[in-house]
């Protein structure tokens, strides 16, 4: 290999290293300029699987941005399923590469495209092109395109995990506080009200109106105080980052989540409309969801998850069935327990069967 084609690429694998733990959300970019640069190439493209047919998606471009879906028939789709990589002479004309070539790319005629992603986690491929002027990759520059997309992919894998571990401890920590504001503040303060009412009654005509309504006023802030935190515990209970994304929009990007971290993308069974379903059953919802699979990436081993929501007349199901060691002994159940109370106080059922051969977790309350 040319000693300075492998430094370019020996640098450009370093920065991505780094980018994927410091700036995890240009690491697609950083990756496809440095594709172009080491191939010599006037467009690099980085196409991601976004679809289960197959099909890929532009993602990133080492210049103009590139609005382009590519066929599950197209070179690049070949590539990212196979792990084998293509190049064309002129991507227009190959009869492989002709019929699945976008309008915006039809300007192009060298081409080479190379699997992007791990054994395990195949992210999609990675795509360089040159102008029709120029001179087709030699299969040297197909070689180090190849071994260059398998080291930017494992940077990506990680970059990936890395963001998914930061969401989830971001959750984490948004449903530990929204639940001490729940269980301990709010019972404070509503403790508070009621000790308030108690003594206006007690001392009853020894009040003169002036301490009368200084004290409705006080019981009057309290209320206002348990309104205020109930909104807030709302809002940290809302998986999604826009105030008000409804039921299923949670549901999938805790799904997604999970999938990131379990290596392996839960099955997920949806029936029935989720957009009308009351805010407080939408809350206790999300947050079954979530301690569910929360236990499942950290205590079951599983390889297969099944999630069933559905909504019909008269209940709101949640259903989570895993196939994995079960709740290990010793385990805190606190998250278990808290879902319960919530199911009971809405006049609901929580049920929990677990065995070494699996856990399945259901949650359900009328509507």
């Amino acid at each position: 290999m040319d000693p300075s084609l492998a430094r370019r690429v020996l640098v450009a694998s370093t920065e991505i290293t780094t980018a994927a733990l410091e700036d995890p959300e240009n690491v697609l970019r950083l990756v496809v300029e440095a594709a172009a640069e080491i191939a010599d190439a006037d467009l690099g493209l980085a196409m991601i699987g976004t679809a289960d047919d197959g099909t890929l998606t532009v993602e990133a471009s080492s210049g103009e941005p590139v609005l382009a879906t590519l066929s599950p028939r197209s070179a690049a789709a070949k590539a990212a399923r196979t792990g084998v990589p293509v190049v064309a002479n002129d991507v227009t004309n190959d009869p492989r590469t002709a019929p699945y070539v976008p309008q915006a790319l039809r300007g192009y005629g060298p081409f080479a495209v190379a699997p992007f992603g791990t054994t395990d986690h195949k992210i999609g491929a990675l795509a360089v092109y040159r102008r029709r002027d120029k001179a087709p990759f030699t299969q040297e520059t197909v070689d180090v395109l190849t071994a260059f997309a398998a080291q930017a992919g494992l940077a990506v894998v990680l970059a990936e995990g890395f963001t998914a571990r930061q969401r989830v401890a971001v959750y984490e920590e948004r449903e530990r506080i929204a639940r001490d504001l729940h269980d301990v503040i709010i019972q404070r303060l509503y403790g508070a009200g009621v000790q308030l009412n108690l003594l206006e009654r007690r001392l009853g005509k020894k009040l003169d109106a002036s301490q009368r309504a200084r004290i409705e006023e006080a019981v009057d802030l309290v209320d206002e105080t348990i309104a205020e935190v109930r909104a807030t515990v709302r809002k940290l209970r809302n998986t999604d980052p826009a105030e008000g994304a409804d039921l299923l929009d949670s549901i999938n990007a805790e799904v997604r989540t999970a999938g990131e971290l379990l290596g392996f993308p839960p099955r997920l069974h949806v029936a029935g409309d989720l957009a009308n379903v009351p805010r407080p059953h939408a809350d206790d919802a999300r947050a079954a969801l979530r301690e569910a699979l929360s236990n499942v990436v950290r205590h079951s081993g599983a390889t297969h998850v099944q999630i069933d929501v559905r909504r019909d007349e008269k209940h709101l199901l949640l259903r989570v069935a895993d196939n994995g060691c079960g709740i290990p002994s010793g385990v805190t159940q606190r998250g278990l327990r808290h879902l319960a109370e919530r199911a009971k106080a809405a006049s609901g059922d929580f049920r929990v069967v677990s065995s070494p051969n699996g856990t399945t977790l259901t949650w359900s309350v009328p509507v």
